[in-house]
């Protein structure tokens, strides 16, 4: 007779016995504030208890409006236990949008950062209905963290089961109104400490918790380690507490990787702790890989995936070879238990070598976007998920992103790839960072545009960049007109806004 298979057991569960495992550990540390595993396992349970005195329960969707403390991450793992759909707002959208995704998650609580009480009472006027519960002291709302001190901090039981939701995701917005993603409980299971080797990691995180440094978190928890907490990105603090934390493990998203290398201080900081400087979420830059395996050492890893499908692929240290820029404008090879093809426009596998859509395929691929099923049917068919990113698989199984389709430029005589375009630019000795985009005419066409910040003391004019692009790539590649700005704006997750940029190229060709 066979075994029985073990009780389910989410990832918070699991995590709170690691942390019940370790209770004198240091696990988080935030502002000076060092949290131990005992602490942060106690408030879990308390705020458990004092959401459900507040009415919430399994299937309700607890929405969290806050910057990197350590409270969100409770508040987060107690609605776990209780069940709940958890969707962390970013916090730079405007606040007609937050009150968007407030509206239409269903949100039955919005528990929120003191920090942000003033966005908070904004959005209770324009989205009415959600109990509005503080971290803390403030004007609006009622303070959770003074409900929680008065209940027990006995282990509640999870009510969470393995197809419940547990997760909304929405992605970024940089090419339309955020979306939805929705992932269940028991696809939690892809952020258990897989990607921190044999030791034990000191995770730095820097940028927001809504985005992947909020997995990444999980699975620190999941190990025993510890979590360090900044409230943003800056180059100088980074680099000053990689250096005093002993900073084992960082994440940033290639705009961010790139004001590291070139800080001032970066030549003179012992980073010689950091073991993984994983990076994901844009295309990153070759040239720009090379200068940071100089300057940190070979501790770079590239994770591409997105929300919709999870996990894809790993460009790891070793494959980080400067000699080879051919490898580092790869994303790596393709993870175990995850299915890779590549598509024409009629759905047709392509072989190896040939550029086209890529499909993915896994457990972690997205239950489909929340109260879109028009849209999950035509991103998802037979489990996998059209990524919407032109690229490639090579003979040795390395896969290669060409460009988004939404990116892509189509001109006359054929499309521009604007990574392409991208990694060219940053070759400039002069240049730090670029965006390339299309932007259409007073005619409709589409023309190329690039955003280019320069490097200190850098006088390159778009005349001498133009004439680059056209000697290297050709007329078709030749930017209509390059912006030089003194840095790239960036969304809330760290990605260069390129719809941002666009609008603003499109606003000055009306004048």
């Amino acid at each position: 007779m066979p075994a029985a298979a073990p009780p389910f057991r989410t990832l918070v569960e699991e995590n709170l016995d690691v942390l019940a495992a370790h209770p004198d550990r240091e696990i988080l540390i935030h502002q000076g504030r060092r949290i131990t595993g005992g602490e942060l396992r106690d408030l879990v349970h308390r705020l458990a208890r004092a959401l459900r005195i507040r009415g919430v329960s399994r299937g309700d969707t607890i929405t969290l409006l806050s910057g990197n403390i350590p409270e969100v991450i409770a508040a987060r793992y107690a609605a776990g236990l209780l069940g709940c759909r958890v969707n962390h707002l970013y916090n730079n959208l405007s606040v007609a949008a937050q009150a968007a995704i407030v509206r239409d998650v269903e949100t039955r609580a919005l528990i929120v950062d003191p920090r942000q009480a003033e966005r908070a009472a904004e959005l209770a006027e324009l989205a009415p209905g959600p109990d509005v519960l503080m971290l803390g002291p403030a004007k609006t709302g009622s303070d959770l963290l003074e409900l929680a001190a008065a209940q027990s901090a006995e282990p509640v039981a999870s009510d969470a089961r393995p197809d419940d939701i547990c997760l909304i995701r929405h992605t970024g917005g940089t090419t339309g109104h955020p979306k939805g993603i929705c992932s269940t409980f028991a696809q939690g299971r892809w952020s258990r400490g897989g990607m921190f080797g044999d030791i034990t990691p000191r995770q730095l995180v820097c940028t927001t918790l809504a985005h992947a440094a909020g997995l990444l978190a999980d699975g620190v928890l999941h190990t025993g380690g510890t979590v360090v907490l900044h409230d943003d990105f800056d180059p100088a603090e980074v680099l000053a507490t990689i250096e005093r934390e002993r900073i084992t493990h960082l994440f940033a998203l290639p705009p961010l990787l790139y004001e590291l290398i070139d800080h001032p201080a970066a030549a003179t900081t012992d980073t010689g702790s950091l073991r993984y400087l994983t990076y994901g979420g844009c295309q990153a830059s070759p040239a720009r890989l090379a200068d940071a395996v100089e300057r940190f050492g070979p501790v770079l890893m590239q994770v591409y995936g997105q929300n919709e499908a999870g996990g894809i692929s790993i460009l790891t240290p070793e494959d980080h070879d400067p000699a080879r820029p051919e490898r580092l404008r790869s994303a790596g090879k393709i993870i175990p238990g995850v299915e890779v093809a590549v598509r024409d426009e009629a759905g047709r596998d392509l072989p190896a070598g040939e550029t086209g859509e890529l499909c993915a395929r896994s457990d972690m691929t997205m239950q489909g976007y929340w109260k879109q099923p028009e849209l999950t049917a035509e991103v998802m068919r037979d489990g996998w998920v059209r990524t919407g990113d032109i690229g490639f698989v090579d003979a040795e199984g390395y896969v290669t992103i060409v460009d988004r389709i939404k990116d892509m430029v189509v001109v006359v005589g054929g499309h521009v790839y604007t990574t392409e375009l991208e990694d060219l630019l940053n070759t400039h000795p002069q240049i730090r960072q670029s965006a390339v985009f299309g932007v259409r005419d007073s005619d409709r066409m589409e023309r190329v545009h690039a955003a280019v910040v320069r490097a200190p003391g850098g006088d390159v004019d778009e005349a001498q960049l133009r004439a680059l692009v056209r000697d290297t790539r050709g007329a078709m590649y030749e930017p209509a007109r390059i912006t030089f700005l003194d840095a790239l704006p960036l969304t809330d997750a760290g990605k260069p806004d390129k719809k941002l940029l666009r609008a603003a190229a499109e606003e000055e060709a009306g004048r």
